[in-house]
């Protein structure tokens, strides 16, 4: 609550507007901004999230959106752009904690499953959906509120989850009409162990020193807090050739490593599912170990990757927890939607099936017991609803059952109810001609509507 002698000052009158980069998600009849997905889009995405995971034994949970803030910078590292640049963080004034918006959701659920002693019963499947927050230059795919699907398996070592995470979402790609090879592609590479990440540095230190003058200031920055981000993420075409020639992980990977990595790769192989190694795909945290995955597409310009994963066994650990295997991925939903808008892939009709017309207000009982009892079948059904003056002229009510989408009019004339009827008239179609049912039996014609 503010106070009334608060600092702050609120304009009584001026309309306001959502905070830049924070955006409503709104059915698709009012949704313009932008081409953002609609809401009717949003559900029709979790629907598909909650019926494969469900197929995989996956469980969900709800982690707060505030955490402490050492938790991200324990958990990200302090030279990283998320933590020094985009967090929003605060002091609380009542007690003084340090606090921050969630940037990712990993982090925030390993903290749960330490706090809750989770995994005292053996192995967990998880998932989430939600908001996080960065603070960056909104553009498109890119806002500062923006939700993620995050997914983890935690207590588990083999490869053989590390290929069932990768193709569960292989099989969210088919749920959503995306096709693999065509839209998405797998790029897949090895991080192997610490000890073996620790010689790669040491070499990746040495070759970029060895090439001083041609780093920017970002990659100097890095150069010997977080070398491998200068792999993972610079933006300077002129260090290409540099990057190219540096020194590559997978030679400096062991035998149990390469076993790993091997037994990842042979079971896809065995079920078709094609990828490309690529041995510049990296992570900047030292956490993370062995297997590392992104889904990446062309149609997005410069925002490719659509889903990105990885195992990070030395999480838990970081974060006070027991040694604990885990792997896991997020998909960035705002930019997986605009990529299915992209492409233009036939998507369900969110619209009702039938849209009640009811020329005279008196007959609303009835017409609630019949709409009632075509629900309960399955039948959606839009009521049109009048104002204080009554129900509005059947003219505008047509317009309206019209805009809504709807396959039928449902018209609850006075001629037709006073035969304990309600005429089926179709609004889509030119042969298609309107007939009578009785008001009693929906049971008995509410298939020709879900049917037609």
């Amino acid at each position: 609550m503010i106070e009334p002698n608060s600092a702050i000052k609120i304009a009584s009158s001026s309309p306001l507007a959502a905070v830049k980069g924070m955006n409503d998600i709104l059915p698709a009849q009012v949704q313009r901004k932008e081409r953002l997905p609609d809401s009717g889009l949003w559900l029709w995405f979790e629907d598909a999230v909650r019926k494969v995971l469900a197929a995989y034994g996956y469980q969900y949970l709800l982690t707060p959106l505030v955490e402490p803030t050492a938790l991200f910078v324990r958990g990200l590292g302090e030279v990283t752009d998320i933590v020094e640049k985009e967090m929003y963080s605060w002091t609380d004034t009542m007690n003084g904690d340090e606090l921050t918006l969630r940037p990712e959701a990993t982090a925030g659920i390993v903290r749960a499953m330490v706090e809750h002693n989770a995994l005292y019963n053996g192995p967990l499947r998880l998932w989430t959906i939600g908001a996080m927050f960065r603070h960056e230059r909104p553009q498109k795919g890119r806002y500062r509120q923006f939700h993620q699907l995050d997914v983890e398996a935690l207590g588990l070592p083999g490869p053989d989850v590390d290929a069932e995470i990768i193709l569960m979402v292989r099989r969210l790609w088919h749920e959503l009409g995306l096709v693999v090879g065509r839209h998405v592609r797998l790029e897949l590479n090895s991080l192997g162990q610490p000890a073996e990440r620790a010689a790669h540095r040491a070499a990746l230190i040495a070759h970029f020193e060895a090439h001083a003058s041609q780093l920017d200031d970002d990659a100097r920055r890095r150069l010997h807090s977080n070398p491998l981000r200068i792999l993972d993420n610079t933006k300077n075409p002129a260090m290409q050739p540099l990057i190219e020639a540096a020194p590559k992980l997978m030679d400096f990977l062991g035998p149990e490593s390469l076993a790993h990595f091997n037994a990842v790769r042979a079971a896809l192989d065995a079920v078709g599912l094609e990828y490309r190694v690529n041995p510049r795909l990296v992570r900047g945290m030292d956490y993370y170990n062995l297997t590392v995955f992104e889904w990446v597409t062309d149609q997005l310009g410069a925002q490719g990757t659509v889903c990105g994963g990885g195992r990070y066994d030395g999480l838990f650990e970081q974060l006070g927890g027991k040694p604990t295997p885990a792997i896991g991925f997020g998909l960035g939903i705002e930019r997986l939607l605009l990529l299915i808008q992209e492409l233009r892939l036939p998507l369900p009709d969110a619209a009702p099936t039938a849209y009640a017309v009811i020329p005279d207000a008196a007959a609303l009982p009835r017409v609630l017991v019949l709409l009632e009892a075509l629900r309960a079948q399955g039948v959606s059904v839009q009521m049109h609803a009048g104002g204080r003056d009554g129900p509005g002229s059947m003219k505008s009510q047509f317009r309206r059952a019209d805009a809504s989408g709807a396959r039928f009019a449902l018209v609850f004339g006075a001629d037709e109810m006073a035969q304990g009827m309600v005429a089926v008239k179709p609004l889509r179609g030119e042969s298609a001609a309107q007939v009578l049912r009785p008001l009693d039996d929906a049971a008995g014609w509410a298939h020709e509507l879900r049917t037609a």
